[in-house]
């Protein structure tokens, strides 16, 4: 499990990104599928997932 940060884009889809995936910043329907979709990137391109070390606690207002 991975923490997200989601947000209404402009077109109708959510933005997503993730700050223990650097660079992932996607649109997708839900943000699982802008996580897996930049999870296969990496291992199409045969790099190392980074792990998940955020631990900061998320609040959300």
């Amino acid at each position: 499990m991975r923490q997200v940060l989601i947000y209404p884009g402009g077109d109708g889809y959510w933005v997503a990104e993730c700050p223990s995936l650097p660079g992932c910043i996607s649109q997708g329907k839900t943000k699982e599928e802008a996580i897996r979709g930049y999870i296969a990137a990496l291992e199409e391109d045969n790099l190392p997932v980074p792990r998940e070390r955020f631990k900061t606690p998320v609040l959300a207002v």
